[in-house]
């Protein structure tokens, strides 16, 4: 089974930083990608982030330039370091973890870290 460990949440002031972690374990599929979701109230789950195995990258539009996401394929972890932060960046994020395609694909979802931005 295969577990996902979010942490780094917490309340931050507009123009602040945070660094969102995200650790997998469990049987990994060693090619897989990681990535950064978030969810507002009353909206739905969008991607943030996300990056391969082999660290390609991509992000949404709306942190381009603010947001970088990493990994550390040795420990299996996902980062996400957030700069630049702001109120409308609030929303719980949640880490993914993905292989395969077809009937071998697989999803997995950490629990999610409460972010907030607001003075």
């Amino acid at each position: 089974q295969v577990q996902l460990v979010e942490s780094g949440g917490a309340l931050v002031q507009p123009g602040g930083s945070l660094r969102l972690s995200c650790a997998a374990s469990g049987t990994i599929y060693s090619i897989n990608d990681m990535g950064w979701y978030r969810q507002a109230p009353g909206k739905k789950r969008d991607m943030v982030a996300g990056i391969n195995s082999g660290g390609r990258t991509n992000y949404a539009d709306s942190v381009k330039g603010r947001f970088t996401i990493s990994r550390d394929n040795a420990k299996n972890t996902v980062y996400l370091q957030m700069n630049s932060l702001k109120p409308e960046d609030t929303a719980v994020y949640y880490c993914n973890l993905k292989w395969g395609s077809g009937s071998s694909f697989r999803s997995y979802w950490g629990q999610g870290t409460q972010v907030t931005v607001s003075s």
